[in-house]
């Protein structure tokens, strides 16, 4: 994960670490829900995933994978007496 340096003001900042605690997160949890948020309101993916689901376009239905069959006879446990 890359770090950038933000300046915030003094009281910005009280009032963001003063939600993080009330909220039980630290800061960065909530500078990635703001950034997050901030992507969505623009109409931006904010994952690689979201971003390849965009561009598959109506093609980006996913199948689910077909595995090997298992049989359908069960084993029955045994009563004990």
């Amino acid at each position: 994960m890359a770090g950038k340096r933000v300046t915030l003001d003094d009281e910005t900042y009280a009032a963001l670490d003063m939600l993080a605690r009330d909220r039980m997160m630290d800061f960065q949890e909530l500078a990635d829900e703001a950034f997050r948020d901030l992507l969505k309101k623009h109409g931006r993916p904010s994952s690689l995933k979201e971003a390849l689901r965009r561009s598959a376009g109506a093609s980006a239905d996913v199948i689910p994978f077909k595995g090997k069959k298992k049989s359908a006879k069960k084993a029955s446990p045994k009563k004990r007496r």
